[in-house]
Parts: C-alpha cells; structure tokens; sequence
C-alpha cells in the first residue's frame, strides 16, 4: 500500500464501513456497490464475502479503493451467490495496513457450517480477550481486534451460529455494528448503546444492512429502519426477520461525531438529514459566535453544509473561496520533503479573486493537530484577505475515540493542551472559536441541549465522559478526566 498522502493526519479518520445483502442473484455486485458508496469510512482496503450453494463460500480482499477492485468483471465472477457481505477498512485497531490478513471480512468454519463477519467500530477490552484466548490454545491469525469475536464463537458451546455470536458478543465491551452471514442466514448486530450506525434496507424480495442510508440509495434498495441498538437481526429466505435482544438494555449513545463528520451528508440518522443537520450546526454557531465579516467561507468538503448554514443566519455572504481538487488522491507522489512543503496546496486552492481584501470567516468542521488549519490560514492571507476568522462546527476535540475512530494519541490534540486563546494565537488568527456542547446537541434535535447526568450521545471526544471505561487502554497507562 502506497503511503498516505502527507496532510490527510489531520482529520480524524472514519472507522469503517460494513454492508450485506441476501436474496438476490450475484449480490457480491450489490455489495461492491454499497462498499462503493461507503468508501468515506474507510479507503485504505476492502473485501467481500459471498455464498453460493454449488460453489461454498468466496471471498476477495484488496488494498485500496473499491473502484480500483470490485469492479473487474473477472473477479466479481469469482463471487457468485444470492449472498453477500463487504467491508472497507481505515485500521483504527492492528496494524496500519500492513497485511492482507488484517482485511476484512474474517471467515471462520465451525462444525456447524462456515460463517463471515464485518466489524465496524472498536472492542475495548480486545487485549485481554486476545490474551485469554491465546493461552487456551487459539491462534490468531490478524492484528485486528475483530478477530476475538470468531474466536470467542469457536469456543461457545451454544446450537447454532447465531446463538454462538450471541454468546460471543456478550464478552465483548465497546462499540460495534456488525454484519455477518451463515450459509443461508444474514445477521445484524449493533451494541447495547448503538455506538455506531447500521441500517435495514429492502431490495426486491432480497434485505440489506448498511452502515449508511446512502449505501442503499445506489443500489435502489428502500430504506426500512434503522437496527436498533442492542437488537440483533437474523434473516434467512425462509423466516424473514427475526428480531432478538440479547444484551441487557442500557441508554442509547449514539456516536455524535457521525452527525458533524463521519457520515455522507446524503444520509439519514435518527430520522434526521445528515445535511440538514451541519446545516443546523451552523445556524446555532452563527448565534453562538458573531463575527464582522464580509465573506463565509466553507473548507471542503466537509465544512460546506455548516458554512452555509452559518452565512443565512448570520446575513454574511456565503462564497466558494477555496476550491479543492477532486482528483486529489490519498496516495498522489512520495511525499518527499519539497512536496510537504507545498503544503495543502496539491488538495485546496485560494479562490483568490474572492478573497482579496475581505474579512474572512473560515468554517471547517474540527481542528484536531491544527496542522492543516494553519496552512489554509497562510494561503488565504496569501491571497490578500484583510482578517481570517475561523469558526468550527464541533467543540474542541480533546479526548481519543476508543469506539472506532483513529485518534491521535491525546497530547497531540490541540484542544488537550491548549486553551481556546491559546489555540487562536498557534494558529494565528483574528479569532478562533467552537460551537458549545449545548449548541451541537440542539442542532442534533435536543432542543434543551445536552443532559449533563445522562448525555444523549457518546461525545467523548469533547467531554471526556467514556460511556465504556476503556479497559485495554487504562492497562496501558491512559489517565480518565478526573471527576468533577
């Protein structure tokens, strides 16, 4: 795999994306192209699994992006059968793209028949589950911490594979959406507090699981609902769906980052458009942080709903005034040391007719390093802007994700070390400043913001409040917020 482009470190990095379909002939073609649509969660590597009863199970799994493998009709045809799951994988667990073997989906053979899984998301406790096993004999074959969960279902005792998989996941703590088959059955599952999205989709006669509504949308499938969290789906061309719960209840913490960033703008969650919502996001930043400006300007793509949502209500006018290049790839030259120099400007350009002499409010959706944010500042006063004022659609990133995002190392995130004037005067512009906590909640839907005692969502990032206490990691010396 070639190396990552040199400032695409200063996102945080989507987790992962899982999809499944069953009931339709050559669904290995559907599912390359639902991986296709999910590919912002994940382009460092994919891979499907499919079943056909004359030919057993198939898999394929690839480096790199979906359109680059998944769509040679030589292979493909290596993928028949009216079953299928899919994966695209950014490594938030394992080694940073270092095998095939890291790559899901994970396929184990039981006595009862051969079964595949696609995880998306994080265990917490994935080391002293791996070390247990190990000692009673397992022999792990990937750095992934998706791989106890085959493991763990080797070692149940239960009937069948769903039983198995129940068992197993009851062992597990942390976040997962996971999309598995069996020979005849496909099974969704999200945990407890339904950290990360899955959705149900129907196609024909045939159902879909997708991380994303946006994944259904390319295939033609009809959006049913949302899997909820704790629930685990069980679908076979003979029963339908069968809905079971087999974790004990606890308050739903869906991930709110998904809101801000994770997911396609073109999807839904929780009823809600993902773009009416960063939308909304910049409406109560506009109310939160006014500013004297000539120009709203949104750093894409990820900024632009927010931007505009910040210039209607705030009355300053909306412009393009960055472009970026769309055929920027993640993997563009080696990154020698005159490339690093250049900076963002291979990915981003001033529009600079646009920008000169204006007073200039920047809207971007996070600053995590503050690497990039620096860079955009220069060029945009290069370009001749009179102020540069950034404005950010989430509050200060200050904490490392546990639950399947790839965060830096905690001493590396701005926010943890500096104070927002701090951070204005490192990134050294006219003013810097976050949407509160409250203002992202009612922009989710909360219209009384965030409950303190029992927050709605997980937003540890923000708040350092770990709805699960990430065991392996405390082990590992990482020090909880202290209690107030």
């Amino acid at each position: 795999m070639p190396p990552a482009h040199p400032f695409d470190d200063d996102k945080l990095k989507e987790e992962c994306g899982v999809f499944g379909v069953i009931g339709v002939a050559d669904a290995a073609n559907f599912v390359a192209l639902g991986l296709h649509a999910l590919q912002h969660r994940g382009q460092e590597a994919g891979g499907i699994v499919s079943y056909h009863p004359d030919h057993g199970f198939n898999n394929a799994r690839r480096f790199g992006y979906v359109r680059d493998n998944f769509t040679s009709q030589s292979l493909m045809q290596t993928l028949p059968g009216p079953l299928a799951i899919g994966h695209v994988r950014y490594s938030t667990a394992g080694a940073k793209g270092a095998a095939i073997r890291d790559v899901q989906p994970f396929f184990g053979e039981f006595a009862m028949g051969g079964a595949a899984i696609a995880h998306n998301g994080n265990l917490t406790n994935a080391d002293s589950l791996r070390r247990e096993l190990i000692e009673r004999g397992s022999i792990f074959q990937s750095s992934s911490d998706s791989e106890c969960i085959i493991h763990l279902m080797a070692r149940s005792l239960q009937r069948n594979i769903p039983e198995r998989m129940e068992d197993a996941l009851r062992r597990v703590e942390g976040a997962f959406s996971i999309v598995a088959m069996t020979r005849t059955k496909l099974i969704g599952v999200r945990d407890p507090m339904g950290v990360r999205p899955l959705v149900l989709g129907r196609i024909g006669d045939g159902w879909v699981l997708s991380s994303e509504t946006c994944a259904l949308d390319i295939i033609g499938a009809e959006y049913v609902r949302e899997i909820e969290p704790g629930e685990m789906v069980v679908i076979s061309e003979k029963k339908g769906i069968e809905s079971l719960r087999p974790f004990r209840p606890q308050p739903p913490k869906f991930c709110i980052f998904e809101h801000v960033y994770f997911s396609r703008p073109d999807s839904i969650i929780g009823g809600r458009s993902v773009y009416e919502t960063r939308r909304q996001i910049g409406v109560e930043l506009a109310r939160e942080t006014p500013v004297e400006a000539d120009l709203v300007c949104p750093v894409p793509d990820s900024g632009t709903p927010a931007a505009i949502g910040f210039a209607h209500e705030s009355g300053i006018p909306f412009g393009m005034g960055i472009i970026r290049n769309q055929y920027m790839g993640r993997t563009f030259i080696e990154p020698t040391e005159q490339i690093r120099n250049m900076g963002v400007r291979l990915k981003l350009n001033v529009n600079r007719a646009l920008i000169q002499g204006k007073r200039v409010v920047l809207v971007d959706d996070s600053v995590v390093r503050g690497t990039t944010s620096r860079k955009i500042k220069e060029m945009i006063l290069d370009a001749g802007a009179a102020e540069v004022h950034f404005r950010i659609a989430s509050p200060p990133t200050a904490w490392p994700c546990f639950y399947g995002v790839d965060t830096p190392q905690r001493e590396k995130l701005l926010a943890a070390t500096m104070t927002e004037e701090e951070m204005r005067e490192y990134l050294s512009v006219d003013s810097l400043k976050f949407i509160s906590l409250d203002g992202l909640y009612r922009a989710v839907g909360e219209a009384q913001g965030r409950n303190a005692k029992c927050p709605q969502h997980c937003d540890a990032c923000f708040s350092g409040e770990y709805p699960v206490e990430p065991s392996d990691m405390i082990q590992k010396g990482f020090r909880l917020k202290a209690a107030e």
